[in-house]
């Protein structure tokens, strides 16, 4: 890198000067507008209340009086709205327009009372109505100070609470909580890995449903395989009590299969089991793992969880292999596994024939190869009819509203999109993808709030995912906390490097900080064993070029089959809009964030405090896209 790397990035920190800034401030929050309106309203009421009022029906003198007071005590509160009431938040979660503007209403009636018993004929009451209103108006100081003080301990900036700054596991380790430890190949020929993933999976899937206990998500679990840490070690890293597992050993039709429960506190062995049989009945194996875990922490069933434990999405044995050998490869996150996924899928069909399972197992392979960058329009077309087939066979099916979720997502309707994710969320609590892909969308609208329970949630099943320390950061940092924002999201950075994805984002916070330099450190580093079609990976080459200010580059990372993919994603044309407003390309700047905007995002919020697009305020069509975002925030429901 030369000496000149970062100098265009640092010359975007100057400020502008203190009568230009004020003026903008000023046009920003309406002051200008509210003073015009109510010097011509205030004047007109004046004249009205002078020449009708007093001049004609003979009212006292004093009505003028107390129409002035009127009109500037009104003025003044609503000033103080326009100035303080905005999106920033302050230390101590105070604000301004609340403690003043009750305040100013206050003094304006306790004047306007002792005009009004001036014109009736009583006087001598002015010190009495200003002791009143005074202690009024320190009560009000003192009521609303108690409620911020005892609020300021729960919340960190913004919307976002101070366990989100640390990981789960240093909290209380809850009683009831379960990881279900991959089970071992203990096969002849070691080819069952399939099989003993898919068992884990399943009897995770069985557990999950139970309310009252935490189970850790398949991801996180699945991070310990072939793992030589102890239980208690496992345990540890994963805030859970209890950890099973087993090992299955298939031959040929027959089957035998291990588990143990083990309290990870005292290491004691508080159930064990083997099972013998054949493929066959290998369902029942399955529900008697987990009736028998269920039995062992003495939790009661409700007749819902009774019954889904009991039920069998796929009851032919080959069709089922065909299911779990599909699973396993649509987890490599890989273009060739994917399609393997579709092949293991079709001959589950031509087994079984039609079966929701297996039609929303489809949905979601051919989702993830567009998702993948793969840019065949007819992916997205047959993604969308195999989750309609499952909604014909099981109208609740969670893939299948996991699988339209995202679809909507891609088509730029995120209210449908939530609403989907949210039914999937609901028949399937346990799956930390569904659930963390929920608090994104919301994020992605501006509504951090409704963001934060689900996050927190798919961080509790699924502890060790660097994509949740990701979301956590991405809190604060669509709250506009960017320097919070940098740090968590180095820990999602660092559990994975590898990945462009968290290269990206830990990249933007630093930039997002003004710490441009450490930017620029962390995307030199080379992510070459990923493709190099990688939306992040290309993301991340946008953004290190508008940093050193390289404006032609710009143009060449902007393939055509990239440009295809990245106008399709709301986020990804957002990301674009910032880059090109901090090199003050403004009208390439609009074009895409005209075009983010239209793709469903609305996070209007964060568009008033980003930092990247200060080229863009002075903009009358920046103007006009806020105030539609605006609305669309205001009036988002899901």
């Amino acid at each position: 890198m030369d000496s000149s790397t970062g100098n265009k990035a640092a010359a975007k920190e100057k400020k502008k000067p203190f009568l230009g800034g004020f003026l903008a401030k000023l046009r920003k929050r309406h002051i200008i507008e509210t003073l015009a309106a109510f010097i011509g309203g205030g004047w007109l009421l004046v004249e009205v209340v002078e020449r009708l009022l007093v001049g004609h029906y003979k009212f006292p003198e004093e009505s003028i009086d107390l129409t002035v007071v009127s009109v500037i005590g009104a003025l003044l509160a609503t000033l103080v709205w326009r100035w303080f009431g905005g999106t920033e938040k302050r230390p101590g979660n105070i604000k301004v327009e609340v403690l003043l503007g009750p305040l100013i209403i206050l003094a304006t009636l306790s004047i306007d009372l002792i005009i009004l018993l001036e014109i009736i004929g009583i006087s001598g009451k002015t010190f009495l109505i200003t002791a009143i209103a005074v202690c009024l108006g320190i009560s009000w100081i003192i009521l609303k100070s108690l409620q911020w003080a005892a609020a300021a301990p729960l919340s960190a900036p913004g919307l976002v609470q101070k366990p989100t700054e640390s990981p789960s596991p240093a909290s209380a380790t809850p009683e009831k909580s379960i990881v279900v430890l991959p089970f071992t190949d203990l096969s002849p020929q070691k080819d069952q890995e399939y099989f003993c993933d898919g068992m884990t999976e399943e009897i995770i899937a069985d557990l999950s449903h139970v309310h009252e206990l935490l189970v850790i998500s398949r991801s996180s679990a699945m991070t310990f395989k072939g793992s030589s840490k102890t239980v208690r070690d496992i345990a540890k890293d994963l805030n859970i009590r209890y950890v099973m597992e087993g090992s299955v050993r298939k031959a040929g039709n027959d089957l035998r299969i291990t588990a143990q429960l083990i309290d990870a506190a005292t290491d004691a062995h508080i159930w064990a089991e083997k099972y013998s049989g054949t493929l066959d009945n290998v369902f029942d194996i399955q529900e008697k793992v987990s009736r028998s875990i269920v039995k062992a922490l003495k939790l009661m069933l409700t007749s819902e969880e009774t019954q889904r434990m009991a039920a069998r999405p796929i009851d032919n044995i080959a069709a089922y292999e065909c299911y779990l050998k599909a699973k396993h490869e649509v987890f490599s996150f890989t273009k060739e596994g994917t399609e393997r996924a579709v092949k293991h899928l079709q001959n589950g069909l031509d087994i079984i024939g039609e079966n929701a399972s297996l039609y929303a197992g489809l949905g979601l392979a051919y989702f993830q190869l567009v998702n993948l960058g793969i840019q065949q329009e007819e992916y997205l077309d047959k993604a969308r009819e195999y989750a309609q087939k499952a909604f014909a066979l099981d109208p609740g099916s969670p893939q299948g509203h996991a699988v339209m979720g995202y679809i909507y997502m891609l088509e730029g309707d995120m209210r449908l999109a939530i609403s989907h994710l949210k039914k999937a969320a609901s028949s399937d609590p346990g799956d930390a993808d569904t659930v963390g892909w929920l608090g994104w969308f919301y994020l992605v609208v501006g509504k951090a709030s409704a963001a934060v329970p689900f996050i927190e949630r798919s961080f509790k099943i699924d502890p060790v995912n660097p994509n949740w320390h990701l979301l956590r950061g991405l809190i604060n940092f669509f709250e506009g906390h960017f320097e919070l924002a940098a740090e968590q999201l180095s820990v999602g950075y660092e559990m994975a490097p590898h990945m462009p994805m968290n290269q990206f984002w830990y990249a933007l916070g630093l930039a997002y900080s003004k710490r441009f330099q450490e930017s620029l450190s962390i995307l030199e580093i080379d992510m070459g064993a990923s493709s190099s079609e990688d939306v992040f990976k290309k993301l991340s080459e946008l953004l290190r070029a508008s940093l050193r200010g390289e404006t032609e580059i710009i143009s060449r990372l902007l393939t055509p089959d990239f440009l295809k993919t990245i106008k399709r994603d709301l986020q990804g044309s957002y990301h674009t809009a910032s880059f090109y407003s901090f090199l003050d390309q403004p009208n390439d700047a609009l074009d895409w964030l005209e075009n983010a905007i239209n793709r469903g995002f609305c996070n209007y919020p964060f568009m008033e405090v980003d930092p990247f697009l200060a080229n863009l305020r002075g903009e009358e069509r920046f103007k006009k896209l806020m105030e539609r975002a605006k609305y669309e925030w205001e009036h988002f429901e899901e």
